[in-house]
């Protein structure tokens, strides 16, 4: 089966459902495939205390704001609330089980090929998501443990682990944020910490740290940014070095610039550090049966591991060699949306890029064509 539309839009989260809504608004014709069968699947897979960590005013997609009665920092489930009505709105109906196996050049088109059709289009946005695919470590030998171990994307709620001794391997802002959801669900959480940490509040001195983050950006130059936060983030949440978690050496926005790891924003995890019911523990030298050793020769056993070891993109897998990340936009006609992570919010950034991509897209197709070269 072969279809032929204006767009492919690859993808049913916020990045595809945000790239819709202005493909609609422009009057062109497109088919979002995705390979779950519900949209927002990433989100609907997150573990329960999940929150918003950038404020609702400047985390919507493009063209519908967050209802006027959503909190400040939106749950899971009014996000998965917020993305149905935004699909039903803008009367988007994707396809769903359909895994996009191959992206290629067909002629002057793009060929779209899934386990059970093919779409032909004009141009092909990427919105399969930034963090589509779990990441797990086998360099420290977790495969000999026989304890339970999983990666924070099957963790859903502290309840299987109460009154357990559980290892956190990882402290991005998931694994922070699992570590304070076992502590408070009466585990005992243990988080191995393998480089240094940005830390951050969610909010500074009574401003949300995106807005601060916003304001930063624009009236400061990177190097000028990352030299004035250490001392104000010293006043707002202490140094946390005694405890085991150190300051990488880069500064905040070098660090996303160079790497796309964003600091962690701490909804309650430096607390139960400074309280002892989260421990912080060293990098895994390795692993044992029932537990692990640390670098430094330590030893602890644990009922339970969890990886927040991160996830990453998928489009690798699909995409082949004319369709490279770097060939985006103009007359190739292929986009990427939602691979940018910065300090002022991905879903900011990708409501930006929805609507650039969306009016780069509409503007390929009234530009004249160039009249032919004569020698």
């Amino acid at each position: 089966m072969t279809e032929s539309t204006d767009v492919v839009v690859i993808g049913a989260g916020p990045a595809g459902l945000a790239v819709g809504a202005c493909l609609r608004q422009a009057g062109l014709d497109f088919i979002i495939l995705e390979k779950e069968r519900q949209l927002g699947s990433s989100w609907r897979r997150h573990y329960e205390r999940l929150h918003l960590h950038t404020i609702k005013r400047y985390s919507s997609l493009p063209l519908l704001p967050f209802p006027k009665d959503y909190p400040r920092y939106v749950p899971k489930d009014l996000m998965i609330k917020y993305l149905d009505n935004y699909a039903q709105h803008f009367d988007l109906q994707p396809h769903f089980g359909e895994a996009v196996r191959s992206v290629h050049r067909a002629d002057e088109d793009w060929s779209v090929e899934t386990e059970s059709s093919t779409v032909r289009a004009r141009s092909v946005v990427v919105a399969s998501g930034y963090n589509a695919d779990p990441v797990s470590r086998s360099d420290a030998g977790l495969e000999r443990f026989k304890g339970k171990l999983i990666h924070s994307a099957d963790y859903r709620n502290a309840k299987p682990f109460a009154g357990q001794s559980v290892l956190v391997i990882g402290m991005g802002n998931t694994g922070a944020e699992i570590a304070l959801d076992l502590a408070e669900g009466g585990a005992r959480p243990t988080i191995s910490v393998r480089n240094g940490v940005h830390i951050v509040p969610r909010e500074l001195f009574g401003l949300p740290i995106q807005v601060v983050a916003m304001l930063a950006t624009k009236l400061l130059p990177l190097k000028a940014n990352d030299a004035l936060f250490p001392p104000i983030l010293d006043l707002a949440i202490g140094n946390l070095s005694r405890f085991g978690i150190k300051r990488p050496q880069q500064g905040i926005l070098q660090q996303i610039r160079d790497t796309a790891k964003t600091p962690v924003i701490d909804v309650g995890t430096v607390r139960k550090i400074r309280e002892n019911a989260i421990r912080v523990a060293p990098a895994i030298s390795s692993v044992t049966e029932d537990g692990v050793y640390f670098d430094g020769g330590r030893q602890e056993h644990f009922d339970a591991i969890i990886l927040a070891t991160g996830y990453r993109p998928n489009y690798a897998s699909f995409l082949k060699s004319d369709a490279a990340p770097g060939a985006t936009g103009g007359h190739s006609g292929i986009y990427f949306v939602g691979f940018y992570n910065t300090v002022t919010g991905l879903l900011r950034e990708i409501g930006k890029e929805a609507v650039q991509v969306a009016d780069d897209i509409v503007s390929q197709r009234t530009r004249p064509a160039r009249p032919p070269r004569h020698g």
